[in-house]
């Protein structure tokens, strides 16, 4: 279902500046057709502005939009957002609430003036797809939210465009409803033959969904790849940060043989895999998942004593939070039923800490608070 079809899209050196600060700048990144694409990053990264220049929603400070297909290539960002044939699902749904759900659906296509023939019936095969028949009478406010993503959605894609563009759609729902529509999202978006461009910052939800991430911090991108590169080999400390790496701590390097690296902090004595060149001395960063993170018994062998302080029951696992002799807090999820009190020893496998260069001048922050991860 194309409007006009297209084989690649491509973002080349897109910025755009608000009172002369840089909100996104230098986007680089080609689109391939029938991919689904997610731009990731915590508030205020440029994930929405890159969405909206995207759409024309917001003109260029910088750089232009390519679309290729089979009449050639042609620039799109100078076209407003009518005539560029993308779809929108937006975040606060935005539907008409004295209409129908049918009416809803066939509002753009009667504003193209279509026949009502052909109205009638992409309406109908929009609303099944989103299995909403049985609801096609009702108002949006008889709905509940997870059907009204639905109509929007339905909405968007009976315009048959050649892209859809959503931005976090999902995040006005509660946690069932959220991990319902993920597999609905992706299911309409693989049996249309879609191609997706989807706006969150949940690193889960994008996980699930996307065939290749893209995060954005502070308008730059950090990382561009598949959901696998992303979660096992982050490009950097940033990424590792927010893509669940939860302890990020500075360390010193003390050894150095390849890329295994053996580092210290205090009384932390680890060993750990570089992502690029370190040299003996270096102050680095070192990155690990809390679920890398291995709790033993307190007389184990060859393990960093702690103990326990906080223990949040989180069903077949605990996620807990314990300190080592000289204050440093780890996060770690173990089936072990520890407590408050415990004596632990932690232990790591060096493939799964991660060693990142620190730039001059940058240190990683330290938390304020030591809290369980929700």
């Amino acid at each position: 279902m194309t409007e006009r079809s297209f084989t690649e899209l491509r973002l080349d050196g897109v910025g755009r500046r608000f009172a002369g600060k840089d909100a996104l700048v230098d986007l680089d990144l080609t689109i391939r057709a029938g991919e689904f694409i997610a731009l990731l990053g915590p508030s205020g990264c440029g994930k929405s502005t890159a969405l909206n220049c995207l759409a024309g929603l917001l003109p260029l400070t910088t750089g232009s939009i390519w679309q290729r297909g089979p009449e050639g290539e042609r620039r799109i960002d100078t076209l407003p957002p009518e005539k560029r044939g993308f779809g929108m699902v937006f975040q606060s749904y935005a539907l008409f609430p004295h209409m129908s759900v049918r009416r809803n659906v066939a509002f753009g296509l009667q504003m193209r003036r279509l026949p009502r023939a052909e109205v009638v019936r992409r309406t109908a095969e929009a609303i099944s797809l989103v299995q909403l028949d049985e609801h096609a009478s009702k108002l949006p406010g008889q709905l509940s939210g997870g059907q009204q993503q639905r109509v929007a959605i339905a909405r968007a894609v009976v315009l048959e465009p050649s892209l859809v563009l959503m931005d976090e759609p999902l995040s006005n729902l509660d946690a069932k409803l959220r991990l319902e529509m993920r597999s609905e999202i992706r299911r309409l978006h693989q049996s249309l033959g879609l191609t997706t461009v989807y706006v969150t910052h949940d690193q889960e939800e994008a996980l699930s969904l996307a065939d290749r991430l893209v995060v954005l911090r502070e308008g730059r991108v950090q990382q561009i790849g598949t959901s696998e590169e992303l979660h096992t080999r982050p490009s950097n400390w940033h990424v590792a940060d927010f893509m669940g790496f939860r302890n990020i701590m500075e360390v010193d390097v003390t050894h150095v043989s390849g890329t295994e690296v053996a580092v210290a902090a205090g009384e932390l004595r680890l060993r750990g895999t570089a992502t690029a060149d370190v040299s003996v001395g270096d102050r680095v960063v070192a990155a690990v998942r809390p679920e890398d993170v291995l709790v033993g018994t307190a007389d184990g062998p060859d393990g960093t004593p702690a103990t326990v302080e906080v223990a949040g029951y989180q069903g077949r696992e605990l996620a807990v939070e314990v300190r080592t002799s000289d204050g440093r807090a780890l996060h770690l999820r173990t089936e072990q039923r520890l407590a408050p009190g415990d004596a632990v020893t932690l232990t790591i496998d060096p493939q799964r800490l991660l060693i990142y260069p620190l730039a001059a001048g940058e240190h990683v922050p330290e938390p304020l608070v030591a809290a369980v991860p929700s």
